[in-house]
């Protein structure tokens, strides 16, 4: 079994149910969670004038390949209503493969551990409660660390557990 993390992320209409909902179809369509982390209200990244997300990570082991993986969170962003209309803009739901064990692939359609992942806030803040002392493949650096070396400065609060 391998463990994989995901980023779940949600700024349109009903973003906690939306988060939900996605982990209710990973859970039928990927595998169970073992971990999910605290649910965090983030600023948006990289297109700065949309509406605040919400992110959550979670944590689950598989045997499914990280292509199998890919494809079924495509699945199931479509299923959801995902409309891939521009970069960085609103989304109803967003699952990225933040990593898949410790494995480092990089193919045409995916690249593992996800590259942007130690340049973000939203992305560290949920990680590190979950995995602090996961070492990232490719930066040899926990998670811990990683986020302490962070320089993106967007608002990443805690909402609830």
């Amino acid at each position: 079994m391998i463990n994989v993390f995901l980023l779940l992320g949600s700024n349109l209409g009903e973003r906690n149910l939306f988060l939900h909902s996605a982990i209710e179809h990973i859970e039928h369509e990927i595998a169970p969670m073992v971990k999910k982390s605290a649910v965090y209200e983030t600023q948006s990244w990289g297109k700065t004038d949309l509406p605040d997300y919400l992110n959550q990570v979670v944590m689950l082991q598989t045997e499914l390949s990280a292509q199998q993986v890919l494809a079924k969170i495509l699945n199931i962003e479509i299923e959801m209503g995902r409309k891939r209309e521009e970069k960085w803009g609103s989304r109803i739901i967003d699952i990225d493969i933040l990593f898949y064990g410790s494995e480092i692939i990089n193919e045409p359609n995916l690249t593992i551990p996800h590259p942007e992942l130690h340049n973000r806030r939203f992305t560290l803040e949920p990680l590190e409660m979950l995995a602090p002392d996961f070492i990232h493949p490719t930066l040899n650096k926990t998670i811990s660390q990683l986020k302490n070396e962070l320089k993106d400065s967007l608002i990443v609060k805690k909402l609830y557990f």
